[in-house]
């Protein structure tokens, strides 16, 4: 096994260097930090928004990986002009996204929020009302960009009883599943099928509005939308008002609008529209990826990427720089 130097433009951090030390071989030379490493002779830049000198730095950089999951556009129109790299993300996510993607669905369905908050009130009313809870067991699940986060979902799901349908770009065949996998030119008609519908799809020029007043029109009267991809995926006023006119409930982990520095964080609307207003929406600031054991889990994923550019392996999770993800 060769020897291959790897560089990892990150504040040493332990959390993420011990872990990866111990998993990876020793062939993989790990150099971590800010500067540029002399000599610079790395084959493999870990970085998520590398710049000009981190790629060109080193002759012999033939890969770059980004560290989680997702393609930022600085990245991608810089990674356009160096074709000769190849880049790739790693979906050391996926389990805790899913996990909240599942729990938005279940607090929104049964309405936990406003139940929550009427007991913090003394206010037994809720427990008379059980009619407004869903059955979810039997329920046709739709989970728009059926990808590493898209089948954990689909999976929990099926463990309640739910039936998956998978959509994605291009057509995916598979044999060891009861998943009914469609493509995109089939949205419409999973839509109106849908009775809880994931979206998990990357934000690209293709998906930004992909839904928009016209297909949320098409979701049948109570159904539950789970956004735990990009908040542009759908239209920011189409949602408000299908929300705010009680035809959708809806579970949202990702917004419109962000903090820009540290001094916002605590006076930062996540929209332009009024969504704290509304009782059928449960909202989380943009967290879904996040757990405990985040960093273990980078890592992991990794460390298992390394080791196979070690052993002169092809990496998984390539991105499709023309396509944006």
């Amino acid at each position: 096994m060769k020897q291959i130097p790897v560089h990892i433009w990150h504040t040493p951090d332990e959390t993420l260097m011990a872990p990866l030390k111990a998993l990876v071989h020793e062939s993989v030379i790990v150099t971590v930090g800010e500067d540029i490493p002399s000599p610079a002779e790395y084959r493999v830049l870990v970085s998520g928004v590398p710049d000009e000198r981190q790629i060109t730095a080193s002759q012999f950089l033939h890969t770059l990986i980004i560290p989680w999951s997702g393609l930022p556009a600085q990245t991608r129109a810089l990674m356009l002009d160096y074709p000769n790299i190849t880049v790739h993300n790693i979906h050391h996510n996926a389990g805790p996204v899913a996990e909240m993607a599942v729990t938005l669905m279940l607090a929104a369905a049964k309405g936990l929020v406003p139940i929550d908050g009427a007991l913090r009130r003394q206010d037994w009313a809720p427990r008379y009302l059980t009619a407004t809870m869903p059955l979810l067991e039997g329920k046709t699940v739709v989970i728009l960009g059926y990808g590493a986060i898209g089948r954990r979902i689909g999976a929990i799901c099926e463990g309640l009883g739910m039936r998956i349908i998978g959509l994605n770009r291009t057509p995916v065949t598979r044999t060891d599943t009861d998943v009914a996998l469609k493509t995109i030119d089939s949205l419409d008609e999973v839509l109106r099928q849908a009775e809880v519908l994931f979206v998990c799809v990357p934000r690209t020029d293709d998906t930004t509005g992909l839904l928009g007043e016209r297909e949320l029109a098409l979701l049948r009267p109570g159904s539950i939308l789970v956004n735990i991809a990009r908040g542009p995926v759908i239209d920011e006023q189409a949602l408000y008002v299908a929300l705010r006119e009680r035809r959708i409930r809806a579970g949202l982990d990702v917004w419109y609008a962000y903090p820009q520095s540290e001094d916002s964080r605590c006076d930062t609307s996540p929209s332009a529209y009024p969504f704290h207003e509304l009782d059928n929406v449960v909202m989380t600031p943009h967290l879904a990826g996040h757990s405990i054991e985040t960093e273990a889990l980078r890592a992991r994923e990794l460390a298992r990427l390394l080791n196979l550019a070690a052993e002169g392996k092809p990496l998984p999770n390539r991105v499709d720089l023309e396509r944006g993800y």
